[in-house]
């Protein structure tokens, strides 16, 4: 297939197109306080212009499989990155909260099913000896991108206001479309499987439920003991399980969830969750505490983070490179490691410490993600049969923007949680540095809970080892010829 296509071209306007959409996962960040004084919202809902993003991904990435299948390279892309544009518009002139949190789920809608169909036509492109290079090139977007988003979002919220954060991206996103039709190549085959309407319902059900639950705790005064979140969330898992049961016995899946039959794939999706659940939490909390006891401004705050998101993007293809000389554990094993060692420091920090350790923390932060997010997920991937392509990216891309909000929710509650305990604690009027110490011991709590899934992700990679290739084909050997 390297041969009939011109795979240079095709990479170019992947990563073009999903610049731009992966960016908008965290371009709010640094901008969520600025935002909560324009809409006068409080944080647990403001929260929403990052969990609600991340909902409407995730609900859409179960289908992306079926639409995979059912249309053209070019009319999906082309057909998302309007959608995108749409969203980007509609936000960039909102007038009030619903209208802005409106723009993101639209934006989001593009985002979600983007990247399936990205990863799955670059799995269908190379051979499994040079995907890990490629994976990691790709990576330098799609983990550069959301990594540089609160960097991008503080100076261009400081020079230009919050509406500039959206308006910005318009013409690129109309440049991607325009590139994309005159030189985006086709991949793959249409074979237009039966939609089962059921699975659809089943998985919008199981994964919105869940994640709103997640989030709504973080605005219940009961957290998650509130009755009606316990129940949400109950119905959620209970639909889930429905949905797989059901999967199982179709002989056109929605979602093949007999992926989770390939160890490889399995371990490298729950240490994909795990990264992407401290990730994504680190990216909302740490602006929000640079911006409240250090008094950082909005694009100071985005600086602290520069070096880190610079060096996260830049070493993504030397990863993917050295994991296809070294295979997954010379890598994923030190990075784990350091991301333990890094989680402890949160769990530590104060308005003493100085900022060049924020910044240097930051910075091994993330690199120790760049070693273990794309060799992974590579891993798992390079184990399963060319058939399941489309499922397991379909599946490991649904899981991201759950793991996502339920790190984002969980963190923020836990947050505000310790915040408020702190509060109710103190006697007498609430001052300025109490209100930096409740603050303070917010961040401890929710780092606590990162550190505990850090050394879950420890013990796991202890385990991992190099994905065993399935032998191609005749016809699938051709095709890379």
């Amino acid at each position: 297939m390297e041969s009939k296509l011109n795979t240079k071209v095709i990479l170019v306007t992947f990563m073009i197109g999903a610049f731009f959409a992966v960016l908008n996962e965290t371009l709010l960040n640094i901008a969520l306080t600025e935002l909560m004084k324009e809409f006068h919202v409080d944080a647990p809902t403001i929260q929403w212009l990052a969990t609600g993003f991340m909902l409407v991904m995730g609900v859409l990435m179960p289908v992306s499989a079926l639409f995979i299948q059912w249309f053209t390279t070019r009319q999906m892309f082309i057909g998302v990155m309007i959608i995108f544009l749409i969203g980007t518009v509609l936000a960039g002139c909102a007038v009030n909260f619903p209208m802005l949190l409106t723009g993101r789920m639209v934006q989001a809608v593009g985002t979600g099913l983007l990247i399936p169909v990205i990863m799955n036509a670059l799995l269908l492109i190379y051979q499994p000896e040079v995907r890990g290079k490629i994976m990691g090139i790709f990576g330098l977007v799609i983990m550069f991108a959301p990594a540089i988003g609160p960097t991008l979002s503080g100076v261009i919220v400081d020079a230009l206001g919050w509406r500039w954060l959206f308006l910005i991206v318009i013409p690129f996103a109309i440049f991607s479309i325009l590139f994309a039709f005159k030189y985006l190549q086709n991949v793959g085959e249409v074979t237009k499987p039966k939609a089962d309407v059921i699975s659809i319902l089943l998985s919008t059900i199981g994964i919105g439920g869940i994640v709103y639950g997640f989030s709504s705790a973080g605005e219940n005064e009961k957290g998650f003991l509130s009755p009606a979140i316990l129940l949400m969330i109950g119905i959620s898992i209970l639909s889930l399980l429905l949905f797989v049961l059901r999967q199982l016995k179709l002989d056109e899946p929605l979602l093949d969830v007999r992926v989770f039959k390939y160890k490889r794939y399995t371990q490298g999706v729950i240490l994909f969750v795990i990264v992407v659940m401290a990730m994504f939490a680190s990216e909302i909390v740490m602006p929000m505490y640079l911006q409240g006891p250090l008094e950082y401004t909005a694009k100071m705050a985005g600086l602290v983070l520069l070096p880190g998101a610079l060096l996260n993007g830049l070493m993504s293809p030397l990863m993917g490179s050295l994991f296809d000389k070294y295979g997954p554990r010379k890598l994923i094993i030190p990075g784990t490691a350091v991301l333990i060692g890094v989680t402890i420091f949160f769990c530590n920090i104060n308005p003493s410490v100085p900022i060049w350790a924020f910044i240097i923390v930051y910075i091994i932060l993330m690199l120790s993600i760049s070693a273990i997010l794309m060799p992974a997920q590579t891993n798992g991937l390079n184990e399963l049969p060319k058939h399941l392509y489309p499922h397991g990216t379909a599946i490991a891309n649904t899981l991201q923007p759950v793991a996502g909000a339920f790190g984002v929710s969980i963190f923020v509650s836990l947050m505000t949680q310790g915040k408020n305990h702190y509060l109710g604690m103190q006697q007498g009027a609430i001052t300025k540095q109490i209100m930096n110490e409740a603050m303070t011991q917010g961040v401890h709590h929710a780092y606590w809970f990162a550190l505990v899934l850090s050394i879950v992700a420890f013990f796991i990679v202890l385990f991992i080892k190099k994905a065993v290739v399935p032998a191609p084909s005749e016809s699938e050997a051709a095709s890379y010829e």
